[in-house]
């Protein structure tokens, strides 16, 4: 039986995706100090937006990344609407990144980059 996942999108910079390479695109790097909360969103073109609009300027280059987590595990951290309809997020506690890391399914994969 194979378990039910949910898809997430992380917008993200240069500096975060290498070391997401580095982990064989299978888990997100440790938090920074500050940076308490990993927060993955529900929707690709929030994840769009904030990659175009805020990575680019910030860092030279955004990337939008999908990836699968377990549901169940997921039901643990309720959605979060920061903005308008679609702008959904989880907020995963820093010290909770490692177990999340381990309900990822699959490859985390760049699915659009803005230069």
């Amino acid at each position: 039986m194979s378990r039910k996942t949910t898809t997430l999108w992380r917008p993200t910079g240069p500096e975060e995706l290498a070391l997401v390479e580095a982990s064989g695109w299978t888990a997100w790097p440790p938090r920074l100090p500050e940076q308490p909360i990993f927060y993955p969103v529900l929707d690709e073109d929030y994840a769009v937006r904030i990659a175009r609009d805020w990575n680019v300027p910030a860092s030279g280059s955004g990337h939008v990344t999908r990836f699968e987590v377990d549901t169940e595990f997921l039901e643990r951290y309720p959605v979060r609407q920061v903005g308008g309809e679609t702008i959904l997020e989880l907020w995963v506690p820093a010290e909770e990144l490692d177990e999340f890391n381990a309900h990822i399914v699959g490859r985390i994969e760049v699915v659009r980059e803005f230069r």
